[in-house]
């Protein structure tokens, strides 16, 4: 288990997912998850230049490193990715208030607003599964395969549900 810190602007459920989130990850350092919070024109300019679809989408992530599903995450292993603090020598990892940058979520706000109403959930729980979604991308989880996707599902439910924001909910 490691702290998930989420660098997002003002958003009701950022302690809580950050907790939620904390309990599901595994690494040697804090990790920092950016979220953003786009318009359709955002992230449709991000979906062409990132990945080729010119198309608007509900979330995009952005894996700082190739993180391997399931796998602790190490400094060590992932150098690249520590954000430094003052005095941190190269190669200094665990340091008191050094993170390790995660990677970045984009959320397409009218996106989440439209599949909130079309599923008949909060606009809030929306957002949160959509970052939830976004980090285990982060994380490296996919859902390219029925096995992938059963796998992905799982997690996402299990994240939601200790958010309170569950199916039942």
């Amino acid at each position: 288990m490691s702290k998930v810190i989420l660098d997002a602007k003002p958003f009701e459920y950022k302690k809580a997912l950050g907790e939620a989130l904390s309990a599901f990850a595994r690494a040697d350092l804090p990790l920092v998850l950016e979220l953003l919070f786009v318009s359709e024109e955002e992230i449709r300019t991000l979906n062409a230049q990132k990945r080729g679809v010119d198309a608007v989408t509900d979330v995009l992530s952005f894996p700082a490193s190739d993180f391997r599903a399931g796998e602790q995450i190490l400094a060590v292993d992932h150098a690249d990715c520590v954000e430094p603090v003052m005095g941190m020598r190269k190669g200094e990892y665990v340091q008191k208030g050094a993170r390790l940058y995660l990677g970045s979520v984009a959320i397409c706000t009218k996106r989440a607003a439209e599949q909130a109403e079309e599923y008949g959930h909060s606009y809030a729980r929306e957002l949160c599964y959509l970052a939830v979604h976004g980090f285990l991308h982060c994380l490296g989880y996919d859902h390219e395969t029925e096995a992938e996707k059963s796998v992905m599902r799982t997690h996402e439910e299990e994240i939601m549900t200790k958010l309170g924001l569950g199916r039942e909910e």
